[in-house]
């Protein structure tokens, strides 16, 4: 068998030989060019690790900061390794984590204006009820 033959998977069909017409070599044929496409690279996925480390420094209520930064380095580790389902696990762990962090960030924030705001309130209605108290009546 030659090379063509072995090459070739079982069952498949040769195309239909065409033989060149009287006269003609292959020197008066058109030359034929061969453009090799290739598929255009997936970028890899993301790792969130700037969001993370901010997220652990800025805002790391329950430790949520710092697990996402662990879990933004095990997705760079698994991009390095070529590994991009691993990667993409670990980088949406990572962005669900850091999302978490700053939903309770914000609500702690809001809290805490809310306590300050009532507590002020309170504490100059009191200073006011004191001072009428104090100054007797009028």
């Amino acid at each position: 068998p030659n090379m063509m033959e072995r090459s070739r998977a079982p069952g498949a069909q040769l195309p239909p030989y065409e033989p060149l017409s009287e006269g003609l070599d292959m020197e008066g044929l058109p030359r034929s060019t061969v453009v090799m496409v290739e598929p255009s690279p997936v970028p890899p996925p993301r790792d969130h690790f700037a969001w993370s480390l901010c997220t652990m420094l800025y805002g790391n209520i329950c430790c949520l900061g710092f697990m996402a930064l662990v879990f933004s380095v095990k997705s760079r580790d698994r991009k390095v390794l070529r590994d991009y389902s691993g990667a993409l696990s670990y980088g949406t762990t990572s962005k669900y984590l850091n999302i978490t962090a700053l939903l309770l960030n914000i609500f702690f924030v809001i809290l805490i204006i809310a306590l300050l705001a009532s507590g002020t309130i309170v504490v100059a209605n009191l200073i006011n009820h004191e001072q009428r108290l104090f100054d007797g009546p009028t």
